[in-house]
């Protein structure tokens, strides 16, 4: 077997040479290849015993004999016990990607609620990241659907306001969320700080699984308000009891016997798998996602559940309970790595019957419906992109594809867009967008304007490729436009020396009329699909997407420039002097044009302060 200039005898070779001194001890191992990327990380708590296995490559499968071929050097790191060792494979996994590891592809972060602890009157909001910002968090949710839910839940029945502090400043009379009831109307003193704060905790108390507790507490303060007449003030705790009980009936499966846990299921299909989440906290559902690890191959379904657990909670904290779908081999070895991260004791159970068993045939119905769907839309990607491969005439299915589009308005704030399409879809994670910067690009010259991106762009695959990096090369090039776009392009790859990559202008027809496209390519005569043709449909949707792409880069641009100016550089101009110059002027351009005799004229400028103007812009004045 030939790899990547090694053979597998020579992998065997260059892995034989490092076991010879390799320690007995707990510990990581790296896999890397000539170049110095790494095929794969490992963790053993033997780690002579567990890389000299490698050696035996007539037991190894294709794939890790294929791995073995590739290995030029390896990486050792040695830890106190197998459990830190397996902390250390999870983060050594997210960190390098290894092409030869089970990888969780979905790893952005997930979003909490959080109560403002910085205000008398807590805001309620959505929160991802870092938690910086003062105040008590609550989840994680699984999915922003899920916590957007809870909020709007946590608003009819607690009355808390989600407005800014500087909206909550500035107003004068209640919002539109008081006369819906879905706020108590705090920043006009519709509710004092004590009551608030009473209702803040009440919303705390529920969200850590008290909810029964709350609704007993409001059912006899309902009833004490109509003893007493009070019936305007019982009607607004029945509207809340009423929101209560919706948001306890509204998730679904709620578990209350498991408290804080999370429920996996995993679904399989040959070398397809879908892992599906559901997160439990008081015992409210909160939200459940499915993932897609990549790089299965022949692995066992335990083992892909291992890694999946050991990559996930490298970045989410693990509660107390985790529900499983299939016996783990190494469930108490996970225990023990997952409460190194925690002050608590962490539990992996595979229950059979009962109530835990419960949300775990749920988890594994969802994960199943799940897969079948991604199957069924990669089965369509797939057929899709054979039909592009034929259209197009290229050698092989294009893997990756890459859509290029310009946004601007008469040349300003000048924007280039690149997104990417491969086996899976768009992929949103590569999507790229250029801001038009060079000198000699003209304002509103949309030939320049590609010209700048595609240079930029291929420049750079250049760089990666000299590291032996091809991973991000694209098999077809597509560009909205004609011929002038295409000979744009051409001029490009000519100068860059880029090779092997098909690159095809989509024009749109009369009018710009969509479904009446002509395609122009190098050394073909412009041709178009019949208006019914689904690739025709499928190609002006990643056009599309480019088009909407570059639009939304432009928007931000535009906003951020609206919000700066050259005028907030200027010492002793402030928000008042800077909004006085824009109105009189227009811009800070024509600022920058006027005479200090004119500055002079605009209403709060001294003539010290126009004299500081003008210097700014014109060095030292006459």
């Amino acid at each position: 077997m030939e790899t990547s200039g090694l053979s597998l005898a020579e992998g065997r070779k260059n892995i034989h040479r490092y076991v010879i001194d390799m320690p007995s001890t707990p510990g990581v191992y790296r896999m890397i290849d000539g170049a110095g990327n790494v095929l794969y990380v490992g963790k053993a708590k033997h780690l002579k015993n567990r890389v000299s296995s490698y050696l035996n490559v007539a037991a190894l499968n294709t794939r890790l004999q294929r791995m073995i071929a590739q290995t030029a050097s390896m990486e050792i790191i040695t830890t106190r016990s197998e459990a830190e060792a397996l902390l250390l494979e999870g983060n050594l996994i997210k960190k390098f990607s290894p092409r030869y590891n089970i990888l969780l592809k979905d790893d952005k972060s997930f979003p909490y609620i959080l109560f403002s602890g910085d205000h008398d009157y807590a805001r309620l909001s959505k929160h991802r990241g870092a938690k910086t910002k003062k105040g008590k968090y609550f989840g994680p949710f699984v999915s922003a659907g899920a916590v957007n839910e809870t909020l709007t839940f946590l608003e009819k029945a607690f009355l808390l306001r989600s407005c800014t502090d500087s909206v909550f400043k500035n107003r004068s009379r209640p919002c539109m969320l008081y006369q819906i009831k879905r706020c108590s109307a705090p920043c006009v003193g519709k509710i004092s700080v004590e009551d608030y704060k009473s209702l803040a905790e009440q919303a705390q108390h529920f969200l850590s699984g008290k909810s029964r507790e709350i609704k007993d507490a409001l059912v006899a303060e309902m009833q004490d308000l109509s003893l007493k007449m009070h019936y305007e003030k019982a009607t607004t705790i029945r509207d809340r009891i009423r929101a209560l009980t919706q948001v306890q009936q509204g998730h679904g499966l709620s578990p209350s016997t498991i408290g804080d846990a999370d429920v996996i299921a995993l679904a399989r299909e040959g070398k397809d798998c879908c892992i599906q989440l559901f997160s439990f906290r008081g015992g409210r559902n909160y939200g459940n996602r499915a993932f897609f690890p990549a790089q299965v191959g022949q692995n066992s379904d335990s083992e892909i559940m291992r890694n999946f657990i050991g990559q996930h909670y490298q970045s989410q904290p693990a509660p107390p309970l985790i529900l499983t779908s299939h016996m783990l081999d190494e469930a108490a070895l996970l225990e023990e790595a997952l409460r190194l991260n925690s002050d608590y004791k962490i539990e992996i159970i595979h229950p059979l019957r009962g109530d835990k068993r419960e949300p775990v045939e749920q988890a594994l119905r969802n994960a199943r419906e799940a897969l079948m769907r991604h199957l069924s839309m990669h089965t369509a990607q797939a057929e899709m992109l054979e039909a592009v491969q034929k259209l197009f005439g290229l050698e092989e299915l294009p893997k990756r594809i890459e859509v290029y589009d310009n946004s601007h308005i008469s040349g300003t704030h000048a924007v280039g867009a690149m997104i990417v399409v491969g086996p899976e879809g768009f992929t949103k994670n590569e999507y790229r967008q250029f801001n038009i910067k060079r000198e000699d690009t003209a304002p509103g010259d949309d030939y320049a304007m590609l010209r700048e991106v595609l240079t930029r762009r291929f420049l750079r695959l250049q760089d990666e490729e000299s590291e032996e990096n091809t991973a991000k090369r694209p098999d077809l090039v597509l560009i909205d436009g004609g011929a002038g776009q295409l000979s744009a392009a051409t001029k490009v790859f000519e100068e860059l020396g880029v090779q092997g990559i098909c690159y095809v202008g989509i024009a749109k027809g009369p009018d710009r009329n969509a479904g009446r496209e002509w395609f122009f390519m190098p050394g073909k005569e412009p041709f178009q699909l019949p208006e019914n043709d689904p690739v025709l449909h499928t190609l002006q949707r990643w056009r599309d997407e480019a088009h909407r792409f570059a639009i939304g880069a432009h928007r931000n641009k535009r906003s951020k420039a609206i919000q700066t100016s050259e005028l907030d550089e200027i010492p002793f101009i402030g928000p008042g002097r800077k909004k006085a110059l824009l109105l009189h002027f227009g811009s800070a351009k024509a600022v920058r044009a006027a005479s200090m005799e004119d500055i002079q004229k605009v209403d709060g400028i001294s003539t010290s302060t126009a004299k500081v103007i003008y210097e700014y812009f014109h060095g030292e004045a006459d």
